[in-house]
């Protein structure tokens, strides 16, 4: 059923030259035809138009995230409302323009088509009849009523320009602003700790802490839980039970015998030249002190990860072995013929051989043994636990016939504990409810899981008796931070009476020439802005993380004339007011334009769209 709208409409604003709304859409497979969606005054917008600019709004969110965008996910963020209302808003203005009397003629249609990429060869890069005519035909349209849809968009698009062309601030808008943006303060600043004050604060009362606790119950209230039963075998449990005999473990030990027996090694870098003459000037220049190893590197045009060989054994290097081996830490040896080239080799590290003998190395076997032992032993389960809960069994009986263990669980999204250290573990909880079926689960590990949701219980403030502890840790916290907070603003007035930091027992940081848009380190939000907002000679204190920062404003200094960044400021002022004061011209007649004319929207075609993309 057709619905009646006329101040409904959301805005979609495109500020400069608008792109004709259908010149960038390729093919689709959408099977629609050209019935009207919409209605804007004189003009229209069909199903086939809304489905091609839906289609192209599919395709570059796909390409921007580089994953498939589903129709689901683009109704969730109310993409089909702004596609259509940019197209009622360009139908707004191109009824505005035809009421007007303006309109484009051949050439600038002529432009406007042949400018586009999707009609150009894909050999010359120029415009192509035959393909333009296929495009257009594949658009479900026909030349001429698309040329009259190119022709009324750049009327659009003038009526547009003729708005928001020329507009400019009052000629010393941007002097002000940048004026204000660059002023520069001159601070100095401390940082205050519970070190600031004379006595500490008294333990809070019962009334205090029943008064804290009401006030900030969200702090100490639970999150939702959810009570489960959790069937789980896991490889850790299983590999506990098994152990190996000697012989079994010598032979992976002897299989692995490298990696626990590791010969001496050197971390080494290797510059090659393209001839013997080369290497042996550059070692000339490096023996006598005329240049360094680095140095050759830089000049020959690569970096030291261009040369770098890691850590290398002496059988690794060949012919160079001996000689690297034989080198001291920092040493260069060479040149040595390798096989590329003739080549220098600077030693920078010894790697000493390492041996780990069979008795250290034998709980470390049996562990990974009995692991992989034990993977294995799940996956023959595996079927047979999905049998059985599949014919019925509880989750609470597998034990009786399986190796898994069954236990209860009270998770909260917060937990990252036991079963809850498991991914896998943790989206079920989140995602699972009272009543859904206990599938079986992988785990990266190895191991397998199933769970029953058996109760959820909504987030409920903790009673004070049992947040007790907590209660008072917070309390204890707030006042003392409101403490020093208070004794810094005591200080305050001795600073800007001409006292110094260091006479208050203060360690000061001066920061120079900070303006509105400077941030500074270990400050709290909205530091800056109190720079600015107190006089000069004054300071201020302000609550941060446990404490608090004072400061006292010492100078404030003009802009700094004929510096590069503020005339980039005041360019950059000049042309964000000119752009604001375009854009409210454009939306308030467009608002204007919008209440005086008639648009009517087939809800039934919209749907029918969107269902073509599911």
């Amino acid at each position: 059923m057709a619905t009646k709208k006329k101040s409904s409409i959301g805005v979609y604003i495109v500020l400069g030259v608008v792109v004709v709304s259908l010149l960038g859409f390729g093919s689709t497979n959408l099977s629609l035809s050209n019935n009207t969606l919409a209605s804007v005054g004189d003009k229209e917008i069909t199903t086939q138009e809304f489905g091609l600019e839906l289609d192209q709004a599919r395709q570059s969110l796909s390409a921007q995230y580089q994953t498939p965008i589903s129709m689901a996910q683009m109704q969730a963020s109310g993409i089909p409302q702004d596609v259509l209302s940019g197209m009622l808003n360009r139908r707004i203005m191109e009824n505005a323009a035809a009421d007007l009397g303006i309109s484009a003629g051949d050439d600038a249609v002529r432009e406007s088509v042949q400018a586009n990429p999707m009609f150009q060869s894909r050999l010359t890069g120029q415009f192509d009849r035959d393909t333009y005519r296929n495009v257009v035909s594949q658009m479900g349209t026909r030349e001429g009523r698309y040329e009259d849809k190119v022709r009324d968009e750049v009327a659009g698009t003038l009526l547009q320009l003729g708005l928001v062309t020329g507009i400019e601030p009052a000629t010393n808008f941007a002097e002000v602003r940048a004026d204000y943006l660059a002023t520069r303060r001159d601070i100095t600043w401390a940082a205050l700790d519970d070190s600031i004050l004379t006595e500490p604060v008294a333990a809070p009362t019962d009334e205090e802490l029943a008064a804290y606790h009401e006030a900030h119950a969200a702090d100490f209230t639970r999150p939702e839980t959810k009570v489960i039963t959790v069937a789980s075998l896991l490889p850790s449990d299983i590999a506990e039970s098994l152990d190996f005999d000697d012989e079994t473990l010598r032979a992976l030990y002897e299989q692995r015998f490298d990696v626990y027996n590791t010969e001496e090694r050197r971390l080494v870098e290797r510059l090659p030249f393209s001839d013997q003459a080369a290497a042996e000037e550059a070692k000339a220049a490096i023996d006598a002190g005329e240049t360094t190893f680095d140095a050759i590197v830089t000049e020959r045009g690569l970096t030291l990860d261009d040369i770098d060989m890691g850590d290398v054994s002496q059988r690794d290097l060949s012919n160079a072995g001996d000689a690297v081996f034989a080198a001291e830490t920092g040493e260069v040896v060479g040149p040595i013929d390798t096989l590329v080239g003739p080549a220098l080799f600077r030693m920078n590290a010894v790697l000493a051989a390492d041996t780990v003998p069979f008795e250290d190395a034998r709980e470390e076997l049996r562990n990974e043994q009995a692991l992989t032992q034990a993977r294995r032993q799940i996956a023959e389960q595996a079927e047979l636990i999905t049998d059985e809960l599949a014919g019925g069994v509880a989750l609470q009986d597998l034990p009786d016939t399986t190796d898994i263990t069954v236990s209860t669980v009270e998770w909260t999204a917060e937990d990252t504990d036991g079963m809850a250290a498991y991914p896998e573990f943790r989206e079920a909880a989140a995602n699972g409810e009272i009543g859904d079926y206990p599938e079986v689960i992988a785990l990266e590990d190895g191991g397998l899981f199933a769970m029953e949701i058996t109760e959820v219980r909504e987030p409920e403030v903790i009673p004070l008796d049992e947040a007790r502890s907590d209660v008072e840790a917070a309390w204890m916290a707030d006042a003392t931070r409101n403490a020093i907070v208070e004794k810094g603003r005591e200080l305050t007035g001795e600073l800007a009476n001409g006292a110094s930091f260091e006479e208050l027992g203060l360690s000061p940081q001066q920061d120079d020439n900070v303006t509105r848009r400077t941030f500074i380190d270990r400050t709290p939000q909205g530091f800056v802005q109190e720079v600015f907002a107190t006089n000069i000679g004054e300071a201020f204190a302000v609550p941060y993380a446990d404490g608090a920062v004072i400061a006292r404003v010492d100078e404030e200094k003009a802009p700094e004339q004929g510096n590069a960044d503020t005339e980039a400021l005041m360019t950059t002022e000049a042309e964000r007011a000119a752009n604001g004061m375009a854009e409210d011209i454009f939306l308030i007649t467009l608002r204007e334009l919008e209440a005086k004319t008639e648009v009517d929207i087939n809800d039934a075609a919209v749907s029918a769209v969107l269902t073509q993309f599911q």
